[in-house]
C-alpha cells in the first residue's frame, strides 16, 4: 500500500505563487507516474499534471500549461507543483495522486493512490 500526504495549500492573492509538497511512503512508486488533480466546488475532479517516474517527462492541462511546474525527487520519494500566476479559477482542493504501473494518464479512475488534499484558494 501507498500514503501519499499533501502540504503546502493555503489562501493566496490573484497573480501570487504557492508551492504544493507530497511525500509518499509505503510501496515504492517511484518508477511510476505521479500527478496532481484537482476539484472545485460544484466541478468534477479534473487533471492537473503528471510526471513520469523513469524519463521524467512532464504533462499539463491546458488551463495551466506555462504557469505550474511539477517535479519529483525519487531519492525523498516526492512530488512536488510549483503554481505561479495563480488566478480565482485556481481555487480548488488539490489531490495528489500515484499509479501503480507504468505510463501516465489523465483520467482520474487510472490513479490507484489519491492523497487526502489540501486546498488552494486564490483571492481576487
Amino acid at each position: 500500500q501507498v500514503q501519499l500526504v499533501e502540504s503546502g495549500g493555503g489562501l493566496v492573492q490573484a497573480g501570487g505563487s504557492l508551492r504544493l509538497s507530497c511525500a509518499a511512503s509505503g510501496r515504492t512508486i517511484s518508477s511510476y507516474p505521479m500527478g496532481w488533480f484537482r476539484q472545485a466546488p460544484g466541478k468534477e475532479r479534473e487533471f492537473v499534471a503528471a510526471i513520469s517516474g523513469l524519463d521524467l517527462s512532464t504533462y499539463y492541462a491546458e488551463s495551466v500549461k506555462g504557469r505550474f511546474t511539477i517535479s519529483r525527487d525519487n531519492a525523498k520519494n516526492t512530488v512536488w507543483l510549483q503554481m505561479n500566476s495563480l488566478k480565482s479559477e485556481d481555487t480548488a482542493v488539490y489531490y495528489c495522486v500515484g499509479r501503480g504501473w507504468y505510463g501516465v494518464r489523465k483520467g482520474p479512475d487510472e490513479y490507484d493512490y489519491w492523497g487526502q488534499g489540501t486546498q488552494v484558494t486564490v483571492s481576487s
